[in-house]
């Protein structure tokens, strides 16, 4: 047992003697976390209101969404890194700083470039707490029974973090500013800033000869931003313009660096060994396809909602109610079916059917098309089998990895996930944007060149869908049906190996 664990247990070793103010601590983090994950999908629906107050292009709309996940995704494993290695409750209020002073300069942006730059922060801030708070979960909780429950609270509250997103978007932004979709994080910060330090002991693995990989995290993060920077500006300029040539073929070269980095550093961010199993590796890479799409959806739906049919933020974001409920629906039915049918079969139908519901999306998207007849179909199918895919995405994720490495397999996933949010911004959108653009100039109303535009991006990430299918079905192996939670795991592997944590701040516990 180690320190930590005694000094929260107060040495009985059962939950009476574990911290009484453990569930407050845990309501802290969960809020915290809420606030991470919901500021991924709580700027769509305002996208249209922040366009117009700060002058974005159509481009360098997607920046705002873009500049989050991208950092966030590519430095989630070194945040991790740093919480082991000079604390978890450290790192965590240092995450919590950041991400309260970039949501403060967000929601004061004066101009586009103070908005994407503050973004960039934010995802540096949402990288550094988001992991640290999750490993502070076995410290409050080292009773097996207790640390489930927190975890799946912990699961539950981050899933409908993501999935509410744009629907509190959409009212914050109508009934007060957009500016408040970023201010609303302030209060959360600093009652966490306040209450942690007073409630939890720091903790840490203990010293050992590992390094912290920043210049992986670095030439990753560096070399996507670069590579997205390339495709965005393909929207206004032609591919052969050095404002598209140069960032693309430079980031290009710092993410080959980074591979070559990886494979001789000796303690690499991401061991390539990870990648021996194609199972996992096809997981990976459907799950760029899969959130690709569906964040492309999200943000070409907001526009067209509101710039061709005129709703309010609002309505566009209670129009997401239905996507919401349905994601959630196929979640647990995904969970039901994948012991029953297996993994491989869950996931194909999932990814199959978004290709479906993808196409009836674009179908339904017309001037004069109603709600119930032109969008809702879409946005059922679509929810539903995007939340069908994902707990089979996960299990793919983590086939055959020990509960060890079960945190660098999340870890992977989330960022791989993200990346392929931003990557789907990146070349659909702007090839929407080029369609409209040009049938606009060629004297095509822009709400036909819309809807067309649109319409057209879908059925290309439709397509994407598909070759995602056929990838599954040819490659991946059988797979365990039973529901893994890679943080359990991580927490059951860290428990078997409790001699080699200690608490580097028993006094803390003092302030009980």
């Amino acid at each position: 047992m180690s320190s930590v664990d005694r000094d929260l247990r107060g040495g009985t070793g059962s939950p009476a003697g574990a911290d009484p103010r453990r569930w407050l601590a845990l309501t802290v983090l969960a809020a915290m976390q809420f606030m991470l994950i919901m500021d991924i999908t709580v700027v769509n629906v305002a996208l249209p209101d922040i366009q117009s107050s700060l002058d974005f292009s159509p481009g360098g709309l997607a920046w705002v969404v873009n500049a989050y996940v991208l950092v966030a995704g590519g430095f989630l494993l070194l945040g991790g890194r740093l919480a082991d290695m000079f604390g978890r409750r450290k790192i965590f209020m240092a995450g919590v700083l950041v991400f309260g002073l970039a949501s403060v300069a967000c929601g004061a942006a004066a101009n586009s470039g103070m908005l994407v730059g503050s973004r960039f922060v934010q995802g540096l801030g949402e990288a550094l707490a988001g992991p640290a708070a999750l490993g502070l979960i076995p410290v409050l909780f080292p009773d097996r029974k207790e640390r489930m429950k927190a975890l799946g609270i912990w699961g539950g509250l981050s899933a409908v973090a993501g999935a509410v997103g744009s629907v509190v978007g959409g009212m914050v932004t109508d009934l007060v500013s957009w500016r408040w979709i970023f201010f609303v994080n302030i209060p959360i910060a600093l009652i966490a800033l306040i209450l942690v330090p007073r409630m939890m002991p720091e903790s840490r693995m203990a010293r050992d000869n590992h390094r912290v990989d920043a210049v992986g995290a670095v030439s990753a993060t560096g070399g996507l931003v670069a590579v997205v920077y390339g495709l965005l500006q393909a929207a206004e300029h032609s591919w052969s313009s050095g404002r598209v040539l140069v960032p693309l073929l430079g980031g290009i070269a710092l993410l080959i660096f980074m591979v070559v980095w990886e494979s001789r550093t000796p303690d690499p961010m991401i061991p390539l060994r990870f990648f021996s199993n194609r199972t996992r590796v096809t997981t990976n890479l459907v799950s760029v396809a899969i959130f690709a799409a569906f964040f492309t959806y999200m943000f070409l739906f907001t526009l067209y909602a509101q710039q061709v049919h005129d709703y309010s933020p609002m309505k566009t974001g209670l129009a997401y109610i239905p996507l919401t409920i349905m994601a959630l629906v196929g979640a647990g039915t995904s969970t039901v079916l994948m012991p029953r049918v297996g993994v491989k079969a869950v996931m194909t139908t999932a990814f199959f059917g978004g290709a479906v519901a993808l196409f009836i999306a674009a179908e339904g998207f017309a001037p004069d098309a109603g709600f119930a007849g032109g969008f809702m179909p879409g946005l059922i199918l679509f929810g539903f089998f995007n939340g069908l895919a994902y707990p089979a995405l996960i299990n793919g994720a983590l086939h055959e990895v020990t509960g060890q490495d079960s945190g660098l397999a999340s870890g992977v996933q989330t960022a791989m996930q993200q990346t392929g949010a931003a990557l789907g911004l990146a070349t659909l959108v702007p090839f929407a944007f080029r369609y409209v653009n040009d049938h606009i100039a060629d004297g095509t109303s822009p709400e036909v060149a819309q809807t067309d535009g649109y319409a057209l991006a879908f059925r290309i990430g439709a397509g994407a869908l598909v070759v995602a299918a056929v990838a599954i079905l040819v490659t991946l192996e059988k797979v365990s049906g039973e529901m893994r939670d890679p943080v359990a795991e991580a927490a059951e592997a860290a428990d078997a190996a409790a001699a080699a944590e200690v608490a580097v701040d028993p006094s803390s516990s003092a302030a009980r």
